[in-house]
């Protein structure tokens, strides 16, 4: 009886959660949009340490919000990917890397950066073509390499925005995918998402690929079949993350807060409504934000499957299982999603944008040549876990 009990508690501890692998964060003050400062941020991120330990952020040098986030870091186990912007000037470029390379000789790269990220979907914006963005990406891994640092090197783009030159240039693959700005129906979203994953781990071969940015807005207007609210937010956070954790998908949550501050100019009006965490720092759902114990995913690409079969009628029978799959899964799981806070029928600022004019949000694992710590993934809990039943068991029998 205390060993079934034991064993409920901790399936419960491993599959209920607030954890994040990593958020998207601009440090700009929320409603107003300045600048930030080291006071601003500490208070940020005490906020964060609630869901996450790392944050992505877009540019070192714009509004100087790499010195105060790295600032507020000191003396702390927070990590961050920090970002340089690009466009078509390649001056913005230009200043970022200055700014990088100035801050690797005042803070302590190799504790709190896990990875450099060059641009922000500046291919799909046709801002830079793929072999201008693969060169700056050796560009920064030279740069650094000089100052005696290995600290892994990137690009974050839009899933199709990625070639053969572009993945021969990076250390890991950080792409995005956004169901939402596809117009994918909420059932639908999360499948869609992993299509898109496995689609660019074929194309990546050995190179590990990390989702830098994915989530759904709570609020403003549908795009086609997509619609913003709060149980889609939620149903689609707690159906990708419970599908990332059972694949050891990395990701960066987008975002961590609304952002009240950012320009409506997209197709949409849901710029400022991608928060987990409200424009005044208060979470947007009741804890577990999400639970894990009843998810059940789609089947992956080539499982399933008689052996009797030709490869063609294989084919077929998995994409009728996905699909089937797919719609029972989420049936299932769209159930289960009891989390929102029932005051939160508003929610206030931040968010993702297509033109991504602003910038904001990344990935990485540190147990990878390609990334940070593994520290919010249920993996790290199933093995205490795992040791705290044989433990028990040993005491009990």
């Amino acid at each position: 009886m205390k060993l079934a009990l034991t064993l409920t508690a901790l399936v419960s501890a491993v599959s209920a959660a607030n954890e994040f692998r990593a958020m998207a964060y601009n440090p700009k003050q929320l409603k107003t949009g300045d600048c930030p400062t080291v006071d601003s941020v500490s208070g940020d991120l005490e906020v964060l340490s609630k869901y996450t330990n790392e944050v992505r952020i877009y540019s070192v040098q714009d509004c100087n919000q790499g010195e105060p986030v790295l600032r507020a870091m000191e003396n702390t186990d927070w990590k961050v990917q920090l970002g340089l912007w690009i466009n078509k000037d390649d001056s913005v470029y230009e200043a970022d890397k200055k700014e990088l390379l100035r801050l690797a000789g005042v803070f302590d790269f190799k504790k709190h950066v896990t990875s450099v990220i060059v641009g922000n979907e500046a291919i799909y914006r046709e801002e830079q073509t793929s072999a201008q963005v693969a060169a700056k990406v050796r560009d920064v891994k030279q740069a650094l390499t000089k100052l005696g640092l290995s600290i892994p090197v990137t690009t974050s783009e839009t899933w199709p925005s990625y070639d053969k030159q572009l993945i021969d240039a990076v250390d890991y693959v950080n792409m995005h995918a956004f169901p939402f700005w596809e117009g994918i129906h909420i059932d639908d979203a999360q499948s869609k998402a992993f299509e898109h994953i496995y689609d660019l781990q074929k194309l990546a071969g050995s190179k590990k690929v990390v989702v830098g940015e994915t989530g759904w807005p709570d609020s403003g207007a549908n795009y086609d079949a997509a619609e913003p609210s709060l149980k889609n937010e939620q149903r689609y956070l707690q159906e990708f993350i419970c599908r990332a954790q059972l694949e050891k998908v990395d990701y960066v949550w987008f975002s961590a807060f609304d952002e009240a501050w950012k320009p409506v100019n997209n197709a949409s009006d849901v710029e400022t409504h991608w928060g987990v965490l409200k424009g005044d720092k208060t979470p947007k759902f009741k804890s577990p934000m999400y639970d894990c114990s009843k998810f059940v995913p789609s089947s992956k690409p080539g499982e399933s499957g008689s052996d009797d079969k030709s490869s063609e009628d294989k084919e077929s029978d998995e994409e009728n299982s996905g699909k089937s799959s797919d719609k029972s899964s989420d049936k299932d799981n769209s159930s289960e999603i009891d989390g929102l806070d029932e005051d939160e029928s508003d929610s206030e600022s931040g968010s993702n944008d297509e033109d991504k004019s602003d910038s904001e949000s990344g990935s990485n694992d540190e147990d990878d040549s390609s990334s940070g710590a593994l520290s919010h993934t249920s993996i790290s809990m199933v093995s205490v876990a795992a040791s705290v039943v044989a433990l028990t068991a040993a005491a009990l029998f």
